[in-house]
């Protein structure tokens, strides 16, 4: 199926390849946002502030398992 370009679709692969090192990055900046929040949290001995960043934590490491399985049927 062509691309946009109307060529061999080079350019929607190049696309998607940078939409996806975008998302990594995207998830990588929430798990160490998370990160940084649970150790506040814990310096604080604030459990909610804690609590919170291990939850960001743990969604932006799920995200990136996410990326990790689409790159693999990728090829």
């Amino acid at each position: 199926m062509p691309g946009r370009t109307g060529g061999t679709g080079h350019r929607d692969i190049a696309e998607e390849a940078l939409m996806g090192i975008d998302d990594k990055a995207d998830n990588k900046a929430e798990e160490l946002k998370g990160k940084g929040k649970a150790k506040v949290g814990d310096a604080t001995d604030d459990r909610d502030l804690e609590a919170e960043g291990r939850a960001e934590q743990a969604k932006g490491s799920l995200k990136q398992a996410g990326e990790k399985v689409k790159d693999a049927f990728k090829g």
